[in-house]
């Protein structure tokens, strides 16, 4: 494998073949197992493991791509992090009654539904900035549907970890759902406690 190849590769699946031994390991496979998987021989694995041979590109990406795959399979899922418990509130909820709830479960977003379809969002912030910010007699009274903000994302149950933490970035929260129905929802609080366990 030329330098050139190996910038590809590297680039495209982000391990490196010093890197075979550790993973290989980190998933609970024998040289044979992951030779098997892989494609290659059991020999190969051995020289590439102890730093006596660089392998060619195409049986590189061979274990690579198996690594990747079985990284894949080991790699927490939404499902994994999510809590079961939903609470959502109507869009039509006067905000006073949104923060008795908020209160009550100790929660700071709820998801808002209309006819069970999930249409915004209702923050801490987005009560404080209403609260302060409104000029509207009896700020309270309203309904969520004036205050609330866009939809939170819909993920499936198989998201990846990767997939969910990049959400978590933009999102305050995350809805998990499948074939329609919601399953449970992710909040960065969810994966923080799911990952330092």
């Amino acid at each position: 494998m030329n330098i050139i190849q190996k910038k590809i590769f590297l680039t495209d699946n982000m391990f490196e073949i010093k890197e075979v031994k550790d993973l290989r390991k980190k998933f609970g496979l024998t040289q044979t197992q992951l030779a098997k998987q892989a494609g290659v021989s059991q020999s190969l694995i051995a020289k590439i493991e102890a730093g006596k041979i660089d392998p060619t590109y195409s049986n590189a990406k061979k274990l690579f791509d198996t690594l990747l795959r079985i990284n894949n399979e080991h790699e927490l899922k939404a499902k994994d992090i999510m809590n079961q418990k939903i609470i959502f509130i109507n869009s039509r909820e006067r905000l006073k009654d949104v923060i008795k709830k908020m209160k009550k479960h100790e929660i700071s977003q709820l998801p808002v539904i209309d006819e069970q379809r999930v249409v915004g969002l209702i923050t801490e912030s987005s009560i404080i900035e209403h609260l302060v910010g409104d000029e509207l007699p009896n700020p309270t009274e309203q309904p969520v549907e004036k205050i609330m903000d866009q939809s939170p994302p819909i993920i499936t149950p198989n998201t990846s970890l990767s997939i969910v933490s990049t959400l978590l970035k933009h999102f305050p929260l995350l809805l998990v759902a499948d074939k329609g129905i919601h399953k449970g929802l992710i909040t960065k609080a969810d994966l923080i406690r799911k990952i330092s366990t």
